[in-house]
């Protein structure tokens, strides 16, 4: 048997893991507008996942992180890792946490896919239950 073959079941199995994760470029939507804000790449660093600003679009209100403390205060939302340390656990990764630049503040953060176009990002204070979910989009 040609052992390009025994290949292609790898391949299929490697896409199919692939498209049920979150690693990838996604848009976000403000809030309180529903205006298209941001693309955001999700990605993989030392075990976890994380998300940085790789795109400002032409309804994002604010450019800088003004209202951030620390190391990220004054700085370009471009290049700003937004999201970190999330860890899968079951269809969920949690235990991380998300920068909202708007406020400059921190918070626990948990997401989920949705289907394979969409994200559900919760950010919360302590226990998921007090918080707010954003759904954000897969760039395709």
């Amino acid at each position: 048997m040609n052992r390009n073959l025994l290949i292609i079941p790898y391949l299929l199995l490697s896409f199919f893991i692939y498209a049920q994760s979150p690693i990838g470029i996604w848009k976000n939507l403000d809030d309180e507008d529903g205006r298209e804000k941001s693309h955001i790449e999700i990605y993989e660093q030392n075990g976890t996942l994380r998300g940085k600003v790789i795109k400002l679009l032409p309804a994002a209100t604010i450019t800088k992180c003004d209202k951030c403390t620390g190391a990220n205060k004054g700085k370009s939302l471009v290049g700003m890792d937004i999201l970190w340390d999330l860890k899968k656990t079951g269809k969920v990764w949690e235990g991380g946490e998300i920068l909202d630049p708007k406020k400059g503040k921190v918070y626990d953060c948990k997401i989920e896919l949705d289907g394979t176009d969409k994200l559900k990002v919760r950010g919360f204070v302590g226990v998921s239950m007090f918080g707010r979910t954003q759904i954000w989009y897969k760039v395709k």
